[in-house]
This record gives C-alpha cells, structure tokens and sequence, in this order.
C-alpha cells in the first residue's frame, strides 16, 4: 500500500509538468466530432510526404521551466500519507541542519558522530529540504552515505537529483545517477520515472537512458507506463527521434497502453526532429481521442513556426479554438516573436489582435517586436496605433522601442517622441536615443543637421537648425560613443562630403571614442571613388599603425582607384601586398583595368597585366582573359586571340560561352565565317551551351557575308536547340534577305516573326523599309512606314532618303515629293555634315527637274523649307 501511494505521489508532479490540466477536463471521444473531423480532412492535419527541415531544434517547446518542474512536487520523505514527525526526529533535523549551516563542518564532531547513528531516509530527505545551498546539501548528501547503519533509498537520491538538477550541477548529477545503480538501491516505477526527469531536464539523455536500463536489468526496479513516459519525456528534449520510435515500440510489446503522457513527448520529439508528417500522425491520434490541451497545441504550433509554416500555425490555433482549446500567455509571446522573425507581420499582428481578446495582457517586449517589425516595413502608421494603444493602456515605452519610432519617422515627428520619453535615463540610455536621432536626420537626408549636432554635443559652435534642448535637459546629457560617429561618418562619406567626415573623425579620436576597421574602411573607399589616392594610402598607413589589420575590402578599395586610373605599375605592388595578407583582387576591378587599357590601344599592355597577376599567385578569372581577347580582336589581332584563346585551353581554364561569342564576333567582323562555325561545334562537343546572341552572331555574320542560305539553315539550329529569336535575330535575317534580292521571303519571315508573338521595334521596322526600298519595292514599304509611325515610332532621315529614292528610281516623282514634305514637316532635314545630305541633294534636283513637280520644289525652296538648300544650287 506504501509503494502504491508513494507511486500516486510521483503521478501528481509528472502531470502539471506536462500542463495536461485545462480548465474543462476533456472526455475521451469514441467517435470524433464533426470539428474533428473537419480538422482531419484540412490538408493541414494530413500526412505530408514533403520534407521539412527546421532550422533549429525546437528546444523552446517544453513550456514549464525547470524551476517550476520542482516547485509542484510534493514534500520528498518515505512516508507517503505525510504523518506528524516525532519531536526527537524533528531536533534531530534541526541540529543537523545548523551544524551544517551555521558551523564549520568537521567529520570527527562527536555531536555529529552521534546524530549519523540516527539518521534515517526520512530524516536525510527533510534535511535535504531545510539546506538552501546545493553546495552544502552535496556534502551533507556524501556525509550521510558514509555514516554506519544508513544507507540512501530511492527518496533521498531523487531528493539530491532536485536539488543538483535545479542549480544545473550535471557532473555530480552523473555521478550521482551512477552511484545509485552502483548501490543496488531499489526503486519504485514513480522514484525512477522522476529520476528520468531531473536527468532529462538537464540535457542528460544517454545517461538517463543507461540508468533505466541498467536498473531494469539488475532487477532494483520494474517500470511500469508511467517511467517509460518519463523516459519517453527525457529523450523528447534531443533530437533523437531513432530512440523515441525504439522505446515506444519496447512499450507496445510490454503491453504498456500508449495514453495521452506517452504520445505527448513523442509529438515533441517528432517535432525537434523535423519529422513534419510524423508529427502530424501523432497529433491527429491525441486529437481523436480528445486529448488535445494547450501545452500539446503550443507544441505543435511553435514547431509550424520554426519550420517557416506560418499560415498553418494561425490555422492551427484558430481550428482548435472551436474545441476551447487556447494558447497560454506564454505561448502567444514566443509566437508572435516567431512571426515577425520569419517576417510574417500581419500574422503577427492578428495573433495579438487574438490575443488580447482573450485578455491577455501584452508585455512591452511584445509592442517591441511589433513596432519595430512595422517600422522596419515602413508601415509607420499602424507603428504609431500600437504606440499610442500602448500609453493607453499604462505601459511605458522603453528606451529600446522609442529609439525605433525615432529612427523611422520624418524628422517632424523626432521632438514628439523624445518629449514622452521617461526622466532619470542612465547614460547608456540617453546615448541610444542620441543616436536614434542621428539616425533620424540621416534617414530624412539631413546628414549635415546630422553633423552639426554632433559637433554641438562635443562643444563646438552648434550652425544647424536641430531642436536639441531635450538632448541637453537638465543633467541628462547625451555623451556620444563610437556608434554615434559612426552613423555621421558613414553618411558623409556617402554623399561625397569627405572633408567634413575626415574633420569629426580627427575629432573623434581627440575624443577617446574607439575607432574601429569599418571606420577606417568607410572613410578609404570614399576617398578612393573620390580619386584621393594618396590620401587613402595615408589613411591606410595611420590604420596599420593603429594596430587595425586592413581587411579584403580595405585592399580592394584602393585596388580599384589604381585600376580606375590605369596605373598597372600600382596595382602590381598592391597586389603583392594583398598575397601577404591572403586578400583576392576583385574580378570587377581588374576586368576594369584591362577594358581601359584595351580601349585605348594598351592591348599588350593588358595581357602583360594578366601574365604578371598569375605570377602573383592570383590567376585571373576567364572574365579577365576574355576582355584581353575582345581588346585583340578590336585592333584586328584576330590571330592573337585565338592564340590566347588556346593558350588558355592548354592552362586548365575553361571557356564560358561569352568568351566563346566574343571570339564568334571577331571572327565573323573578320568574315572567318568556317572558322567561327568550328567554334559553335566546338562548343557544344564541349558541353557548353550557345545562347541566343551565339546564333545572331553567325546569322549576322553569314547574312554579312552574302550567304543567306547558311543563315537560315543556322535558324534552323537555332530553333532546334529551343532558342528562341529574337527580334535581333528576325531583324538581321530580315536586312540579309532584301540585301539577297528576296523580300517576299523577307515579308514571310515579318509575319512568321509577328505570328511568334515577337513585336518589331524600330530597328525592325526601319531595316524592313529600307530592304523594300532596295529591292525596288516602295509601294510595300510606305505601308510599313505608316505602321512604324501609327505605333508612335518616328522614321529617321535614313528611311525617308531611302524611301524619295525609291520613289525615284520608280519614276513615281509625286510619290517622292509627298515624302519629301512630310520629311519637312517632321523636321528631318539633314545637315550638310550629314552623309544623307547630298543623296536629298541629288533627289530634290531630280524632282525639280521633272515637270509634276519642279513648280512645286522651287516654292519649298522660295519658301525657305529647305534652309540648306537653294535654287542657286538646283540651277548649277
């Protein structure tokens, strides 16, 4: 009878730890309800064969902490009905507690000899109680195993484990867990089941589960459902879902029935594991057998906000509201947290709105997040409710979110705020809303206000129109920190106002505020795209002296000026530097470099740059090479680029398919049209894949060539490797087909490109027009002018020359002249420097040399519509 009850009393405390107490005990359900089974039918409580890795264990889901695991259970003696101890017993108790307490402990004290022949498990366990440092409990604990006559029962060690547990102690903890077993002691299924937690609920799951084995197997115990659901609880806080399935398994075949303690911690452990659609398995068997409550919902949920589900967490809480089935304070706290990490706002904000119709109040950690979410979102009106609904209702915004308000809102609102500011901030504090303001300023580009402020407050002449008398209000005084000249230098540097940040960081190190390497790199790279070489190497200099190490950043902001200023011979030397230090040159810099030099003529030059980095020990990337082959190909060194090319081959690189186009490109301009068809076999025996712009440049190149046939039968490909043309490609064929004498296949190929969904820009529509004017067909080609101009697309003077010549050659004079005044109602009339000048020359002669419209060239040319041109001109 003993026993039983003693195992009754260890039930009590297991249960309130897993908070399976609501407020209406739920009836175990037969049959499911129609909510139930509504909740089983949504896909959210189905089996998902989807993988779902969290990001982290949910370590957060055991929602008791570890002090109030202790707090419940009951007074830890032998006797479970708690009868009243004998007065002896009770001086006894008393004694031992003050030697050990009040006096220097000493083993030889005869008092003490005397009371160790007394002691017994009820006595040992009430001292245990009455010791209020876990230090002196030890020694007590380890006196009392030495004295004659006593030995330790299962009460006494689980009593020491509460107390080691509770302080975190876990290395006597282990040992103490192997001095039981190591004992013989016996222990009831409800003294082991507690021993599993104070073992799990510090992190000490292997030895928890050598323990139960082990007293298993010696026969000091025979564990019965409720120690395997402390077990169960124990492995539940590691991610160790292997042993989870393993126990539950060793418990069906024991014949041990699976109640709502066994399958909570398995749903735990489920969900620290990532196993997404085994968790919902197990939640949906406590769901049907009504044992749903709101330490299981918050453990679900909280993992559906870990693993980024946020809709089905919100869909989750508001399903089981219909079964009275509520997160707790606690609960709602962590969530809303976890929302507005996973960003997530709006869910963040509904679960308030819920959360406080159910009268929960929200703590200022909880405004917080939400200000600062909203803030960070630029929703600062919905920012500025929760404000105000805040000092409403009595809760005082603290220094962290009023430094939020400050930061984000217009420079109008900043006065507001810093007057609804507390009195008696501490220095830290008026520093962060000092540097709020900053922030401020910057944030509404008043980074000049931004400065003198700060020179305000170091003593200087303060020249802005900043209200600083909240700032400076009574002894309260801001004191700016290296955080504060930070946001000031930074935004200097930005925009270009060098001078002034050089000035406040002279100041700043008059000051004693702690530079720092961003600092230092901020101020260097601004003075480097300011062109202020020499000064940034100054600055360089002055940080190695400071004892700050120049970081990759640091190198290559200067690396960069030296390459924007073409000065090889610098960024050679720095280079060298940069190897000593393990800093890599950035690939835009260098790729720079050598453009710059290749556009100018510096080709060899360049390749020579390219050949010592690789001496140097940094290899440029194919980026650099392929700007040193288009530099080659420019000045007609077809030659030497295939050279390079190759070269690079026998070197290990491998060429990318912009390396490959620009060579196709050269050796097309070239009219080395095999050569450049060998490169697009080459490409793809090599595995890599033409582009679009690949294929318009051999189409362009064979059009330019003369021969259209390959052109099209290069389309072909194309369209067989589902590329898609584009109108770059429609347009050269287009132009090659008119150049060809084919402008019906020309028109075919327009109407295919519109059928393709592909629309013609200008380009397109001038290459059309002037094709047909070519081919002797103007008619075709002023409807197509017309188009071009109805889709707002304005001729130039190229097509309108081409369009009066065409006119022309098909004596069709009047035609031509219609032209000709449109030209001049748009304005296109060329200048005489404009090479389709004399061609309107010679076209304007001829059309007044023709009768249909000689009267009527020579009253433009009276007329003056014709500046450039005069009938002195026409007459010779």
């Amino acid at each position: 009878m003993k026993a039983h009850m003693a195992e009754c009393n260890f039930r009590k405390p297991h249960l309130r730890s897993l908070r399976c107490f609501t407020r209406k005990p739920q009836r175990r359900l037969s049959e499911p309800s129609n909510g139930a089974a509504k909740i089983r039918k949504n896909p959210l409580f189905c089996r998902s064969n989807r993988a779902h890795q969290p990001t982290c264990a949910v370590s957060s889901l055991h929602l008791l902490s570890e002090a109030s695991l202790f707090q419940h259970l009951r007074p830890l003696c032998t006797n479970s009905f708690n009868p009243p101890v004998a007065s002896d017993t009770v001086k006894i108790i008393d004694e031992l507690i003050s030697i050990f307490t009040k006096r220097t402990f000493s083993p030889d004290n005869l008092e003490l000899k005397n009371l160790g022949t007394r002691l017994t498990p009820n006595i040992v366990e009430s001292v245990l109680k009455g010791l209020k440092s876990w230090e002196i409990a030890h020694v007590f604990f380890s006196w009392a195993s030495n004295q004659y006559g006593y030995k330790h029962n299962c009460y006494t060690y689980n009593a020491m484990a509460a107390i080691l547990s509770r302080v975190r102690q876990n290395a006597p903890l282990r040992l103490l867990a192997t001095d039981m077993v190591n004992s013989r002691c016996s222990m009831t299924p409800g003294a082991l089941g507690f021993l599993m937690r104070c073992l799990g609920s510090q992190g000490l799951v292997e030895e928890a589960i050598e323990l139960f084995d082990e007293v298993k197997k010696m026969g000091l115990c025979f564990p019965n459902n409720y120690s395997y659901n402390c077990l169960l609880d124990a492995i539940s806080k590691s991610n160790k879902v292997d042993l989870i399935e393993v126990r539950l398994k060793e418990m069906r075949e024991m014949g041990w029935e699976l109640d709502k303690y066994t399958l909570t911690p398995v749903l735990r452990a489920y969900c620290n594991g990532g196993k997404f659609g085994k968790a919902l398995e197990v939640f949906n068997q406590i769901f049907e057998r009504g044992w749903v409550d709101t330490h299981v919902l918050s453990i679900l949920a909280l993992s559906f906000s870990k693993w980024g589900e946020v809709d089905k967490a919100f869909e989750l809480i508001e399903s089981l509201e219909d079964h009275n089935v509520r997160l707790n304070e606690k609960t709602f706290f962590i969530l809303i947290h976890g929302f507005v990490k996973g960003s997530r706002v709006d869910k963040a904000l509904q679960l308030f709105d819920k959360m406080q119709k159910l009268g929960y109040v929200p703590d200022v950690s909880v405004y917080d997040v939400l200000i600062g979410a909203l803030c960070k979102n630029k929703e600062l009106e919905k920012a500025l409710c929760l404000y105000s609904e805040m000092k409403k209702f009595g809760i005082h915004p603290d220094v962290g979110i009023l430094t939020k308000l400050i930061s984000s809102f217009p420079e109008a609102e900043m006065t507001r705020f810093l007057e609804e500011r507390r009195q008696g901030l501490d220095a830290e504090d008026m520093t962060l809303l000092y540097n709020a303001v900053l922030i401020c300023l910057v944030n509404n580009d008043s980074g000049e206000k931004a400065y003198h402020l700060l020179q305000a407050t170091l003593g200087n002449k303060f020249q802005g129109d900043v209200e600083v008398s909240y700032l400076f209000k009574g002894k309260e005084v801001a004191h700016p920190d290296t955080t504060s000249f930070s946001i000031v230098i930074n935004c200097l540097c930005e925009t270009g106002r060098l001078d002034m940040a050089l000035g406040l960081f002279r100041d700043m190190v008059r000051t004693g505020c702690k530079l720092n390497v961003l600092l230092y790199n901020n101020l260097i790279n601004g003075l480097c795209n300011c062109d202020r070489l020499e000064e940034s190497f100054e600055l360089l200099r002055e940080m190695k002296s400071s004892g700050f190490k120049p970081t990759q950043f640091t190198h290559n902001s200067i690396f960069g000026c030296l390459c924007r200023r073409e000065d090889v011979e610098g960024a050679l030397n720095l280079l060298r530097e940069m190897r000593v230090c393990g800093h890599e040159p950035w690939i835009k810099y260098y790729t720079l470099l050598v453009k710059q030099l290749c556009e100018h003529g510096r080709v060899v030059e360049a390749c020579n740059f390219i050949a010592k980095m690789g001496q140097e020990g940094f290899f440029p990337d194919i980026i650099g090479y392929s700007a040193v082959i288009d530099g080659f190909l420019k000045i007609q060194e077809v030659d030497r680029a295939l050279e390079l090319f190759r070269n690079l081959f026998a070197s290990g690189y491998c060429a990318d398919v912009v390396a490959y186009n620009i060579l196709i490109n050269g050796l097309c301009k070239a009219k080395r049209m095999s050569e450049a068809q060998d490169l697009l076999h080459e490409m793809l025996k090599k595995r890599v894949v033409p582009s679009v712009i690949t294929y318009n440049l051999l189409i362009d190149g064979w059009c330019k060539n003369g021969d259209i046939e390959r052109a099209i039968l290069c389309l072909s490909r194309m369209i067989e490797e589902e590329k898609v043309p584009t109108v770059v490609t429609y347009t050269t064929l287009i132009d090659g087909l008119c150049n060809a004498g084919r402008p019906d296949d020309a028109l075919n190929l327009w109407n295919e490109m519109g059928e393709k969904g592909c629309s013609p820009n200008r380009i397109a529509f001038i290459a059309l027009i002037h094709g047909l004017c070519k081919c002797d067909r103007p008619d075709a080609a002023l409807v197509y002018f017309h188009e071009m101009k109805q889709k707002g697309m304005r001729p130039d003077t190229f097509v309108y020359v081409g369009l009066i010549n065409a006119f022309l050659c098909s004596l069709n004079t009047s035609s031509a002249f219609e032209i000709l005044k449109e030209m001049i109602q748009e304005g296109s009339i060329p200048g005489p420097l404009d090479k389709n000048y004399m061609l309107l020359r010679e076209a304007i002669i001829k059309m007044s040399q023709d009768a249909r419209t000689t009267s009527n060239v020579k009253k433009l040319i009276a007329e003056g519509s014709i500046a450039t041109i005069s009938l002195s001109n026409i007459a010779s």
